[in-house]
């Protein structure tokens, strides 16, 4: 478990402010990561991967010559924000376009999502390129539902070099997309990841057991068996890996890049004992490794496991993958030397150079202005359940998720709270108060729950406007607006056990009691009522969606963790509209 650490809450800025410190000579800090000390050459695909801390080497650690030339990096096990991801890509471009790599994560695709959206606006030709190596998340015949893990390497690499060969936007993507066809993973467990400030780690493995089949961000496995000795780990991992190769490839007289990845307490003397086996495994298929890796690559903080990654080679990606890099911690051969520069890493957050907000507070009337004094006390009224429920919110999401809904919740709303009480203060009228606390949200929060919650808000601010005070029916449009939205981001369906299955029967049960002539706090206390239920019935599904979805099993019985949150937000709501 995490020793070192001041405030919880600080630890993974913190953490990249003592990394950029550490590495000046090849990194500098830009709001929402990282990027290259030095530019490549002009005209060069910009790689930009992320995701969220506490996985080092990933993300950061792969900033520098023959890699990503940016990492955008969100909080402990979060994805980053579409703010941190377009800053990132923004500050790394240099004239090529931008190519955003990074594992297949929900909150991750929303977040990266929107920010590809933003960037073509800006301007930047961008494209996408998600990792799905983990071969125990999702079947065969559905690979674009799989997590990524360690094969993002592997990934980052190919494209990396590709992009240093002089190939164009569309070609770096395409040798990133083989690369991923070409990769599959495999990772176990003896022990869960504890938190900088938690109690108890965020799963447990009964006593000579090992979990099997888990993820990075602190996901329990698919299932438990007894544990192995080394040599029958390894075993294990190449018998699973060499039961999926990638169609056309012939096992015998392959070339293979592996990594045997330790997730973080494993040690490097046992990945070895491991991994003397796993040579002799491969050698008996007819399969040669080609330059292998051992040691930490992608790690969930301080989680006892390890994982094995194969990528089957060509011609091409055997070229990038011997390629020279050199990264804080990752290094092929020796790259050309750094020209040297001052180096004051926090100088260059401030600066920001290529990402500017703009902070323009527009006019509104009397009417809107307070109206969003409503709109704030509204928001306090959801911080201080969020703060009441904080726990019981990790909980339930912990049984079959990484158990950071609770704190990804407290994060957004804190945020959101603070921007809100700025935007009233500077006399924003309602849309812009929301609009300025959606963004603060997502922000802040980040996950999959902080892009949702972050359009949702907004949608509702584009529904209020700033010109006169909102009615109920307006309302009413608002809540429908904000369901619409996360059900477009999200592409969740009634039925999948996410808070759509609490969002979407709130807003036709508001709008019905409207409709019938209620007034707002009776439309809104019957609608809560009813979202109430709705939560309450999302233990009976089976998750369709998000990090839960490969352990549907274990979630059965439990409620989903963003419909109790939402259901407790709209009963919040309810008292302030009540006075």
């Amino acid at each position: 478990m995490a020793r070192l650490f001041n405030d919880p809450g600080s630890f993974a800025e913190e953490m990249l402010e003592g990394f950029a410190a550490a590495q000046a000579h090849r990194v500098r800090r830009v709001p929402g990561g990282v990027v290259r000390r030095d530019r490549a050459r002009s005209g060069e695909v910009a790689v930009v991967i992320g995701g969220g801390s506490g996985h080092y080497p990933a993300f950061s650690g792969l900033v520098g010559d023959g890699l990503a030339h940016g990492a955008a990096m969100g909080n402990l096990f979060a994805s980053p924000s579409a703010q941190q991801v377009r800053s990132v890509a923004t500050s790394a471009h240099n004239g090529g376009g931008v190519l955003l790599c990074y594992g297949n994560y929900a909150g991750d695709v929303l977040h990266f999502g929107l920010a590809e959206q933003r960037l073509r606006g800006d301007g930047i030709d961008c494209r996408t390129v998600v990792v799905t190596d983990d071969v125990s998340s999702a079947p065969a015949d559905e690979r674009d539902k799989r997590r990524g893990v360690a094969g993002d390497l592997v990934v980052f690499k190919a494209a990396a070099a590709a992009a240093a060969a002089g190939y164009d936007l569309d070609e770096v993507a395409r040798v990133a997309a083989h690369a991923n066809d070409r990769t599959r993973s495999f990772g176990v467990a003896f022990g869960g990841c504890t938190l900088p400030g938690a109690d108890e780690p965020l799963f447990t493995v009964p006593d000579g057991k090992m979990a099997v089949g888990l993820g990075i961000h602190g996901e329990p496995g698919i299932a438990e068996q007894d544990v192995p000795s080394a040599d029958e780990l390894a075993e294990l991992f190449v018998r699973t890996l060499l039961a999926e190769v990638p169609d056309g490839v012939e096992v015998a007289g392959s070339r293979v890049v592996v990594l045997l990845n330790g997730l973080g307490s494993v040690k490097y003397e046992e990945l070895f004992v491991v991994y003397r086996r796993v040579a002799a495994l491969l050698a008996e298929a007819g399969v040669e490794v080609v330059e292998p890796e051992v040691g930490e690559l992608v790690t969930s903080f301080d989680m006892a496991g390890a994982s094995l990654t194969l990528c089957w080679l060509d011609e091409e990606l055997e070229r990038f993958w011997r390629a020279p890099a050199d990264s804080a911690a990752y290094r092929k051969t020796p790259a050309a030397a750094y020209r040297k520069t001052p180096a004051v890493a926090a100088a260059d957050v401030e600066a920001g150079e290529d990402f500017v907000a703009l902070d323009v507070i527009p006019p509104a009337t009397g009417e809107s202005r307070e109206s969003a004094r409503c709109a704030l006390a509204a928001l306090e009224a959801v911080k201080s359940t969020v703060d009441d429920n904080v726990a019981e919110l990790g909980r339930i999401d912990a049984v079959a998720g990484d158990g950071d809904h609770g704190i990804g919740m407290q994060r957004g709303a804190d945020a959101a709270v603070a921007a809100a009480r700025e935007a009233v203060e500077r006399g924003a009228g309602a849309g812009s108060t929301l609009n300025r606390a959606a963004d603060a949200w997502a922000d802040r929060a980040g996950g999959t729950s902080g892009a949702l919650w972050g359009v949702a808000l907004r949608a509702i601010g584009a529904e209020f406007g700033d010109e006169t005070a909102p009615g109920p029916r307006t309302t009413g449009a608002a809540v429908r607006a904000a369901a619409d939205a996360v059900v477009r981001l999200g592409k969740a369906e009634l039925g999948d056990k996410t808070m759509v299955d609490v969002l979407v029967p709130f807003a036709d049960e508001l709008e019905s009691a409207l409709t019938a002539g209620s007034g707002l706090a009776t439309a809104w206390d019957a609608a809560a009522t009813t979202a109430a239920k709705a939560a309450e019935a999302t233990a009976s599904l089976r998750p369709l969606r998000g990090r839960a979805r490969p352990l549907a099993e274990k979630s059965l019985g439990t409620p989903d963790a963003g419909a109790v949150s939402l259901s407790l937000i709209t009963r919040a709501v309810h008292a302030v509209l009540a006075r």
